[in-house]
């Protein structure tokens, strides 16, 4: 199951920096070992801000707080979980995006239950106006 999970970091300021640093080490281990565990797809950062956006693929909730709790810097994070579902209009299931397309060819979004357009260029035919 994906989890869209919003982290803002409340870093206490008069932490000593060395306590920082360590915490912070600790932290991008930790992130690197639930990535290789497949379980953090990916990890957008927040522009300006201690706070960034992330994607889980984990079995359930449970295993979600698992990870969450795991990293170093859970005590001074304000945590907002989003659980995602699979949407039918998803251009990724209906084989439509940049990952589907050569490269050059337009991308349609169809209604459920409408063909999609033949793949490739089209031809006008004899007799359609130009």
């Amino acid at each position: 199951m994906e989890f869209l999970v919003h982290i803002e970091i409340v870093w206490p300021p008069e932490t000593p920096v060395e306590q920082r640093e360590e915490v912070f080490a600790r932290e991008l281990a930790q992130g690197q070992r639930l990535a290789a565990a497949g379980q953090l797809r990916r990890l957008w950062r927040i522009p300006g801000r201690w706070a960034n956006w992330s994607l889980y693929d984990v079995a359930d909730a449970t295993e979600l707080h698992a990870c969450l709790t795991s990293l170093p810097l859970h005590p001074w994070m304000d945590i907002t979980v989003h659980p995602l579902a699979a949407h039918p209009n998803d251009p990724r299931a209906l084989g439509l995006g940049p990952e589907a397309q050569p490269p050059g060819a337009a991308t349609a979004y169809a209604a459920p239950g409408t063909p999609a357009p033949p793949a490739g260029p089209t031809h006008p035919t004899q007799g359609d106006p130009a």
